[in-house]
């Protein structure tokens, strides 16, 4: 009798670790759609890589501005600085990776990256900094995601907003004002290519007193912008 309470006692726990497995796999699965979809419509209202700063002691300053109140220089040099081809890729840039992996093979001393606007946009968003084969793997998920679910623009707007421009400073309203006391709309084109110069490393360069470095990185980002400017490439956003 106390062997068939242990059997069907074994059986329950068994049935329940089923069932919460099965329970992890379907919020596995219809977790980030349901996450896009409402990101699609509403402000992220923090990421994790602002609680790992803010924990680091580095603040939060993070302010939403629509992408019609951000000033069109600023689309102009992330695509220019981060994702020429933003407007023409499905989220992944191949040509680029490759390109990456090439100069990182010849300079390991100088890592380049070869995500674009899209990718970095899902790991700023829905992940947490690092460079894990998971991770990455979720970044190409959540990137599919959100150029079927968003759309281009909406994938800019985000990024303008949450991208890290310094520490503790995210978006280019919240830098516009820490940096230039004016909104992103009054960004000029100058403004907008020293706050794009510093993406790649945002707490060692910085916007407000830049380095030789900065300064001409700023000034190839502004050529640049007039190319993106000439040729449409940020078309499908402004």
């Amino acid at each position: 009798m106390a062997r068939a309470r242990g059997s069907r006692s074994g059986g329950g726990l068994l049935a329940g670790l089923r069932s919460l497995l099965v329970a992890l796999v379907m919020l596995a699965i219809a977790g980030p759609p349901i996450l896009v979809v409402v990101y699609r419509f509403v402000p992220p209202p923090i990421t994790i890589l602002m609680i790992e700063r803010l924990i680091q002691g580095k603040g939060l300053n993070y302010r939403w501005a629509p992408i019609s109140r951000i000033s069109p220089a600023m689309v102009r040099a992330v695509v220019a600085s981060e994702d020429s081809g933003f407007c023409a890729h499905h989220g992944f840039d191949f040509n680029a990776m490759e390109k990456a992996m090439e100069h990182n093979e010849a300079r390991p001393g100088q890592i380049r990256g070869g995500s674009t606007i899209s990718q970095q946009t899902a790991k700023n968003v829905f992940l947490w900094p690092g460079r894990s084969w998971a991770r990455k793997g979720a970044e190409a998920w959540f990137t599919v995601l959100i150029e079927t679910i968003w759309g281009k623009r909406r994938i800019m707007e985000v990024y303008l907003n949450v991208v890290e421009i310094g520490p503790g400073i995210y978006g280019v309203e919240a830098a516009s004002r820490h940096y230039f006391h004016s909104s992103a709309r009054s960004l000029t084109v100058a403004q907008a290519g020293r706050l794009a110069a510093v993406l790649p490393s945002p707490l060692k360069w910085k916007a407000a007193s830049p380095g030789p470095y900065v300064r001409r990185r700023t000034g190839s980002i502004e050529a640049r912008s007039g190319v993106v400017a000439r040729e449409g490439l940020a078309a499908c956003v402004l």
